[in-house]
């Protein structure tokens, strides 16, 4: 087990035991697809805390921990109201007696935090508006089983400075890649991560050029241009962001062996096309496979 019971953001771990996570995702890997798992955390229960629909983490949490033998409880946030009916500190009280961990996926940040400070069963950071390190973790995940490893790659995300390039930002403090984001003006990461990203030494750039970002990228990532709560934003992120959609021309110059990734859902036609998202380089079915995988790995080490 670890020393940290939560997850939270993926520069919380080391290198050596986020290394562990996803060996351990891969050595589960052919086990489950083969239904041959074995049930290590049976009477065990996981309660899904969602403030967003979502396609592939409910699915992959749910199903994940059901391979493992646990069962799980999908709440809306209608139903726990928290922080609105009843205080962040009631809910991690009372949830932490009839739970044996928790994932949610929410907008605020720190009412997540909150909730992790005062439960006392893991919390997993399914996604806030500031970070999506269970995403990502799944992204390192598809990028070693196709290119080996992670370390001394480039990985180019063109588009939006939000919770995934905030993430892939702490992910380059723990491990040795590159991280460029080509997006519009106005459109950065989170301040602070990129100061602590730069304080710890962290090999990134952020540029507005996305035909000079992917030259000789290894990995080229996408995401949407609006995301929930964004909509009514779509008119003028559609018009700022035209010139970083992923098309073939845009990855001419990448690496040849290059791996496009989209964390999904797609806008296709917006951020990416159908020739790149169907083409020869992308591998954003196994990412979204892969969400179950690491995430099932992070479940069997923190969930007692």
């Amino acid at each position: 087990m670890f020393e940290k019971k939560d997850f939270l953001a993926i520069d919380d771990y080391s290198a050596e035991e986020l290394h562990a996570i996803l060996d351990l995702a891969k050595e589960q890997k052919p086990l489950a697809r083969a239904h041959k798992l074995p049930h290590t955390h049976e009477n065990r229960v996981l309660a899904c805390v969602f403030a967003k629909p979502s396609l592939r983490t409910r699915v992959s949490f749910e199903v994940g921990f059901q391979q493992l033998g646990g069962n799980t409880l999908f709440i809306t946030d209608k139903e726990i109201g928290m922080g609105t009916r009843e205080s962040v500190y009631d809910v991690a009280k009372v949830m932490s007696r009839f739970c044996d961990g928790i994932m949610i996926r929410w907008f605020d940040h720190g009412e997540v935090l909150e909730l992790a400070e005062h439960a006392t069963v893991p919390v997993i950071n399914g996604l806030t508006d500031l970070s999506h390190p269970c995403q990502v973790m799944a992204d390192i995940l598809t990028v070693e089983e196709h290119l080996g490893s992670i370390e001394g790659k480039t990985v180019v995300m063109v588009g939006d400075g939000n919770n995934l390039a905030n993430s892939w930002l702490n992910a380059s403090i723990v491990f040795p890649f590159n991280f460029v984001l080509a997006c519009p003006e106005g459109y950065m990461p989170d301040e602070g991560i990129m100061q602590k990203a730069e304080a710890k030494g962290a090999s990134f750039m952020v540029t507005h050029d996305a035909k000079e970002a992917v030259e000789g990228a290894h990995v080229i990532y996408s995401d949407a241009f609006y995301s929930m709560g964004q909509e009514e934003e779509a008119v003028k992120r559609r018009a700022d962001f035209a010139p970083f959609q992923i098309t073939t021309d845009l990855l001419s110059t990448a690496d040849k062996e290059h791996i496009v990734l989209h964390c999904l859902p797609a806008h296709r036609g917006e951020e990416i096309t159908d020739e790149v998202m169907d083409g020869p380089h992308s591998v954003v079915f196994d990412e979204a496979e892969n969400r179950m995988h690491a995430q099932r790995a992070i479940l069997a080490k923190l969930v007692k």
